[in-house]
């Protein structure tokens, strides 16, 4: 057994009660380098996790939740810290943990799953979710963006993207990077009701959103600006982005479809061969001879993508799990390379195919 596989590092969860801090505890729970700290959460504080989360009791236990006022504790030698807290409350708590483990020399390694820096800036993230950033100093500290696309990180801070951000940036990224089609793609994505969140609104009442397709917020959604930033960052060049997100009736998963014109003509065939070369070493990211499905996927961090061209057309498929490959999954993924665990680690389970 290596090193690597030996570490054990201790680990915590804040925002510890919605849909993305379960996904993170089952991980966890089944990660061979991270053991479960605590899991924060002001609302259910002494409650047992379990009490939130049945399906996860066999591996929490009796485990409590703890307020983040008792989370100083644990912020010794080296940790992981997850964020699963709302956007724009997850800022402010990340900076007041930044500052507990300074105080106690911990070497702490933050991935924030929520919006809060995904932005290089704080006016942009400002003019989108409109109220003050939680904790300004510290954006420029966070890397943001796909561990398939950003592969010299520097720091121990990472913002992961969204999880409709993640499926469009996997798919734009290499077309805009290998200067294979012009900077204006259309969008349109499928998401579960998960992706919604846990606090229940009209549009994930089951009665609505079984056997219903529909869009919500055309070329107006939030991620529209992240990913044209981000791919700034990644491929060099910042696309015009028309992004038309539906609401699915299914409980997880996204299908996207982005559609591009082609600089030159090629077959389908040339552009899959070149996504397989640019992803060749990113182990849960494939490239298929069909358009991908989102059973194949869905239980998983890996993501599929397909391709049709015709002519100067093409059109970029991409299924993932909005949980994992989009939330949780990502985020650990990050983890496992911020804290020098092998990035595959925890993650290689595959789809179960049938739900």
């Amino acid at each position: 057994m290596s090193t690597v596989e030996k570490k054990q590092i201790s680990t915590i969860v804040i925002g510890g009660t919605g849909y993305v801090a379960g996904e993170l505890i089952r991980l966890i729970a089944g990660h061979p380098n991270l053991q479960l700290s605590a899991v924060a959460s002001s609302s259910q504080a002494d409650e047992r996790i379990a009490k939130v989360f049945p399906h996860l009791a066999s591996v929490v236990g009796d485990q409590r939740y703890v307020s983040r006022d008792n989370l100083s504790a644990h912020l010794q030698g080296q940790v992981a810290l997850f964020s699963a807290a709302p956007h724009g409350a997850s800022a402010g708590l990340i900076a007041e943990f930044i500052s507990q483990a300074e105080a106690n020399s911990c070497d702490l390694s933050i991935v924030d799953a929520s919006a809060d820096f995904r932005f290089t800036s704080a006016a942009a993230w400002e003019s989108v979710y409109a109220q003050d950033h939680g904790a300004p100093d510290l954006i420029n500290q966070f890397t943001t963006g796909l561990p398939e696309h950003v592969k010299e990180s520097t720091g121990k801070l990472v913002g992961h993207p969204g999880c409709f951000a993640t499926s469009m940036l996997l798919g734009s990224v290499p077309l805009l990077a290998l200067d294979l089609i012009e900077p204006n793609i259309a969008a349109f994505g499928i998401t579960g009701s998960t992706g919604s969140g846990r606090s229940p609104i009209a549009t994930t009442h089951h009665p609505y959103r079984h056997a219903n397709l529909y869009a919500y917020k055309p070329l107006t959604h939030r991620h529209a600006a992240e990913v044209t930033e981000m791919c700034a960052t990644a491929a060099g060049v910042t696309p015009k982005l028309n992004f038309v997100p539906h609401s699915g009736p299914f409980a997880r998963g996204i299908h996207m479809t982005l559609q591009a014109t082609l600089k030159q003509p090629a077959t389908d065939e040339a552009v899959k061969e070149k996504l397989r070369n640019f992803y060749k070493d990113d182990p849960f990211v494939t490239i298929l001879d069909q358009p991908p499905r989102i059973k194949d996927v869905v239980g998983t961090n890996y993501a599929h993508l397909g391709v049709a061209v015709n002519e100067d057309a093409v059109v970029v498929f991409c299924a993932l799990d909005n949980l994992l490959k989009g939330a949780a999954g990502g985020a650990v993924q990050w983890m496992n390379r911020l804290t020098g665990c092998a990035e595959s680690a925890g993650l290689e389970a595959v789809a179960p195919g049938w739900l």
